[in-house]
């Protein structure tokens, strides 16, 4: 079923995808499919969950390598029209119900955690700062590519790919996305003693 489902997705993309598209290109009859999924969008949020989880968290030896292989990966993925498809059915479908909301949240936090793994090892190997945020790395490598996807509407090749890493490493290793020191409480000032 996901299968079809993303077949109909790359042939005519998430504005023209209906249960009957699916059902056509699946041979399971339209009823079978409502019984299990009930509607379109809960179908593009499994088939979400299942494609997003392909590309890989790569282990190059480097901050910098890790960056660009990872950069790489999505920017492969989205290459696909199928999968830009995906993407903007994802964003419809969480937008319309909170449940999947809530389901593609979990699904992008539990991402971020693995993500994640990047910016701690590059911190282990002394390449980033020991308080470096990194989900803000994260953030600052994906948030281009959602941009171009869903926004400007262009295109995402190697070469993209390739200077959104390297901007995202050279910010890193200015420190941009190292966690602010908390602000003195202005309490502790409060309990000294007036000067007399």
């Amino acid at each position: 079923m996901l299968a079809a489902t993303f077949e109909a997705l790359g042939e005519r993309g998430y504005a023209e995808l209906t249960m009957d598209r699916i059902a056509g290109r699946s041979g399971v009859h339209a009823a079978t499919i409502y019984r299990r999924w009930g509607t379109v969008e809960s179908i593009v949020a499994d088939l979400f969950l299942d494609r997003s989880t392909r590309i890989p968290v790569p282990d190059t030896g480097s901050l910098a390598g890790d960056l660009r292989a990872l950069a790489r990966g999505i920017a492969a993925f989205y290459a696909d029209r199928g999968h830009r498809a995906l993407i903007e059915g994802a964003v419809v479908a969480a937008a319309r119900r909170p449940d999947l909301a809530a389901v593609l949240g979990e699904f992008f936090e539990e991402r971020r955690r693995e993500t994640a793994r990047i910016v701690h090892r590059a911190v282990e190997r002394g390449e980033s700062a020991a308080d470096t945020d990194a989900d803000e790395v994260m953030g600052a490598l994906g948030a281009p590519f959602y941009y171009r996807l869903l926004i400007a509407r262009r295109p995402i090749d190697a070469a993209f790919a390739d200077s959104v890493a390297a901007a995202t490493h050279a910010a890193t290793l200015a420190g941009a996305y190292v966690l602010a020191a908390p602000a003195a409480s202005d309490a502790s000032t409060d309990d000294e003693p007036e000067p007399s």
